[in-house]
């Protein structure tokens, strides 16, 4: 009898437990969630904003003309696309390096990290000027015509103060981040734009100053953007993170290149990657549609590229200072929690994409040619929109951790070796046009992220807490850092 009783009663206890191991399961998704969109929510509202910039200048220089239109995509795209990639990839290894630092207490690093950041970027800057100099020979060589050469070289040396605030932006922006003061930037980058749309309109269109007036507007709004950050950092001392310009600047500075140009390769092997697959198209026998097509379709992508970007900096902010504070499993919890939440939103946006196909081509052409296009690209657009929801948070995880290198080798395996001449052969040699260039590029991604998720499952989150905390002793943290 008393067995007997006693069974239902264990019964009762065991199910008791697996719903309260449910719920604390849930508690601590939920809490996580809280932290992850406090940092991805103003993170991804401040790339939109920023990429308004350049999208919106190029919108009223459409208005004006159609060279002043190729003038200032190709120069944004092409010039100004390049120096971003670079600039925001060798900003990056601050996002491991700040955020680690700040999750160890060795606040007072932060504000040296910062300046060691801006005197390699501004070094970079200098060296990436004559590329803004002789780029209509440069354009030309990637097949552009003479005009259109000529018109976005003048318009790139005039755009030469944006690539400097690019070098001062980056470096601010991950410091910042690192310590969680998202929001900062986000009122910033708001206020700017409004500033942007105002003074765009009038000096464009209603002083009638064209190009002039598109690149007095982007570069003032850009150093706006980057002197209202400095002015916040200068006089709030960013809870004790800046203590003013050091000569310790200077110091350990071949470490810091290396990690930075590992982030460089690594962001810019992913940023120019579909930006070539608009210059490979160019090549087929009857480019002008196709073309059409896939820079509409990469126009919606960049957009949606905006949210994984956010979602980007948020996972790398919590991996590394989580990992910099030592809790092995709860930065392992947060890339599992991102991971899921990031592909939510990117099934979402697969279905919207498939549901308008047949309509969103016409908000950007009125070209039947190029509106049917564009809708067969469609169900390669939500492919790829779907990978981009996992592909840059599993990066994010990366710049957290601090594996530049490896997904840099990762992702000219992938994307370099596989996925482009996978591309080429479908495009040109099976005759498959853009859908078959599309889809071998395609083929890339899906490989470096099958790899980029068996890497994450597999790591050791203990062992990269151990790392951390010896590559904040190693650049400085045990000796200059302060609790």
């Amino acid at each position: 009898m008393g067995a007997a009783d006693t069974t239902p009663l264990l019964t009762n206890n065991h199910s008791n437990y697996e719903e309260d191991e449910k719920e604390s399961r849930v508690k601590a998704f939920g809490s996580e969630s809280k932290k992850l969109w406090k940092l991805a929510g103003p993170a991804i509202f401040t790339s939109i904003c920023q990429y308004s910039l350049g999208a919106l200048t190029q919108t009223f220089a459409g208005l004006v003309g159609e060279i002043e239109l190729a003038a200032v995509s190709v120069e944004n795209s092409v010039i100004a696309g390049l120096a971003f990639g670079i600039m925001l990839g060798m900003g990056s290894a601050l996002e491991t390096l700040c955020g680690q630092a700040y999750g160890a207490g060795h606040i007072r690093m932060l504000g040296i990290y910062m300046q060691r950041s801006w005197v390699i970027l501004l070094t970079t800057a200098c060296v990436l000027v004559p590329i803004y100099v002789w780029s209509p020979p440069i354009l030309e060589v990637i097949g552009e015509t003479t005009e259109i050469s000529e018109a976005a070289g003048k318009f790139a040396l005039w755009m030469l103060p944006q690539l400097f605030a690019y070098a001062m932006n980056f470096p601010i922006q991950k410091f910042l981040q690192a310590q969680r003061k998202v929001l900062v930037m986000a009122w910033i980058s708001a206020v700017v734009l409004v500033i942007h749309i105002f003074f765009s309109w009038l000096l464009i269109l209603k002083l009638g100053w064209g190009l002039t007036g598109a690149a007095i507007t982007l570069n003032t709004s850009w150093w706006i953007i980057v002197i209202a950050q400095l002015v916040y950092i200068f006089v709030t001392k960013s809870d004790g993170a800046w203590a003013g310009f050091s000569w310790l600047a200077f110091a350990d500075l071949w470490g810091f290149v290396k990690l930075s140009l590992a982030s460089a390769v690594m962001l810019c092997l992913e940023f120019w990657y579909l930006m070539i697959l608009v210059v490979i198209t160019g090549r087929l026998a009857n480019p002008l549609v196709p073309v059409d097509a896939i820079s509409i379709c990469m126009n919606i992508n960049g957009w949606d590229a905006m949210i994984a970007l956010g979602f980007n900096a948020a996972i790398s902010v919590r991996v590394s200072n989580e990992l910099g504070a030592g809790n092995a499993r709860a930065a392992k919890f947060a890339v599992l929690v991102v991971s899921v939440t990031s592909v939510s939103i990117g099934v979402v946006c697969m279905a919207v994409v498939f549901a308008t196909r047949d309509y969103f081509p016409y908000l950007f052409t009125t070209s039947e040619a190029v509106g049917e296009e564009t809708t067969h690209l469609a169900v390669l657009l939500g492919v790829t929109v779907l990978l981009n929801s996992l592909q840059p948070v599993l990066s994010g995880v990366a710049v957290g951790a601090g594996w530049q290198a490896i997904v840099a080798y990762i992702n000219i395996g992938c994307y370099y070796i596989v996925g482009l001449p996978a591309g080429i052969l479908l495009g040109f040699t099976f005759g498959f046009g853009a859908e078959g260039i599309w889809s071998g590029m395609i083929g890339g991604i899906v490989l470096q992220t099958i790899i980029l998720v068996v890497v994450t499952s597999i790591t050791n989150w203990t062992k990269e807490a151990e790392e951390a905390e010896s590559r904040v002793k190693r650049w400085g943290g045990g000796s200059a850092g302060e609790h």
